[in-house]
């Protein structure tokens, strides 16, 4: 435990300059007036290690003002019904606000970790995940590392509606699904509209995260809403009615690590069935030897079944490690993740780079 407090404002301050500028002006504001704070700032100092960011200072402060909505603050956070831009009041009333709470704020930040579960991200997933599928021949078990939730093993269930460049609509999943997601596909140089069939084959699902999410728990989702940018109040309502949709037929999640249990997780599915791994902004937030280790045992994985694993995750975090040499593609170089599919042949990995994406899941740049 305990972080040194340069490192943390050095990460707020990349926080509000790379993630929300332009996207968030509520938490690029914070997290850039956060940075120059060492008291405001040194709340992180207790995380985890690895959990000091931006995006749990303001998860926390979001969970507080949630629980005390009348606070002034409140009128600027849309997500609680505030209307009111960023202005001199801002800053003043957030500083105050946490540091009057400073005792709970470091018990949720020691407690806590940043658990968002972008619903729209399985929009992004979708064309990769029916990819390998199709390359399986036959209906696949689909296991997420880092599930938080699971809300996005219901990807099988919700409704798709790709905008295209060229003005073309692609649609997929049922008909009259309870959660329908949107997306803007532009065409790289050279490359094909992806397919998207109707449906998706998937006979089993599991979920592996250190801390699953109960999303039919209110006190849980409470907190899978405090980690949503609280001036994206779109995010939380499509959060809520997937949650909804998911308890009328609840995956199975499991507490465990993304190496040491990864094996005993995916023997809980039946063995005859090809299995594909899916990640989603989980190997950023873990040291480079330990995703070095989650590679080694997906590959000995690999040798035992039809494996395919499908990452939406910044390149120098996971791409980079099977499809060397394209540093252009860096997070922050270019503020976007990838989109890869990787199918293991004889245990060993032949990568394709899909699409760059939006972090949040709201568009893509298809490549492949």
């Amino acid at each position: 435990m305990g972080q040194g407090l340069d490192e943390i404002k050095q990460r707020l301050r990349a926080f509000a300059e790379h993630e929300t500028a332009g996207v968030s002006p509520l938490y690029e504001h914070l997290a850039g007036k956060a940075a120059e704070d060492d008291e405001v700032a040194g709340l992180l100092t207790t995380a985890a290690p690895g959990e000091a960011r931006g995006t749990l200072l303001m998860a926390v402060a979001h969970r507080l003002i949630q629980a005390d909505p009348i606070h002034p603050l409140s009128r600027y956070y849309p997500s609680l019904g505030g209307f009111d831009g960023v202005d001199g009041e801002t800053w003043p009333l957030f500083r105050e606000f946490l540091l009057e709470r400073a005792d709970k704020a470091r018990a949720l930040i020691e407690a806590r970790y940043t658990q968002t579960n972008e619903v729209r991200r399985a929009a992004l997933l979708y064309p990769a995940v029916a990819m390998a599928a199709k390359q399986a021949g036959g209906p696949v078990g689909l296991l997420e590392v880092g599930c938080s939730a699971g809300l996005l093993l219901g990807m099988d269930k919700y409704g798709y509606r790709y905008q295209c460049d060229g003005g073309e609509q692609l649609v997929a999943g049922p008909a009259k699904a309870a959660v329908g997601l949107h997306c803007s596909i532009e065409l790289g140089e050279g490359a094909a509209l992806p397919k998207v069939p109707k449906k998706l084959a998937i006979a089993a699902k599991i979920g592996l995260d250190r801390a699953p999410v109960d999303a039919g728990d209110e006190d849980e989702l409470a907190w899978l809403e405090a980690c949503v940018w609280a001036d994206q109040p779109d995010r939380i309502r499509l959060l809520r009615t997937a949650a909804a949709a998911q308890r009328k037929d609840p995956p199975e999640l499991v507490a465990g690590d993304a190496v040491a249990d990864l094996a005993a997780t995916v023997r809980r599915l039946p063995a005859d069935l090809p299995l594909v791994l899916l990640t989603s902004h989980i190997l950023t937030y873990i040291p480079q030897e330990l995703r070095l280790r989650f590679l080694a045992e997906v590959e000995k994985l690999a040798a035992e079944r039809p494996l395919w694993w499908v990452s939406q995750e910044a390149y120098e975090a996971a791409l980079k490690y099977v499809l060397p040499g394209r540093d252009e593609l860096a997070f922050r170089a270019t503020g976007q993740s990838v989109l890869g599919l990787v199918h293991y042949s004889g245990g060993k990995p032949a990568a394709d780079l899909l699409a760059q994406t939006a972090p949040h899941g709201q568009r893509m740049t298809w490549l492949a």
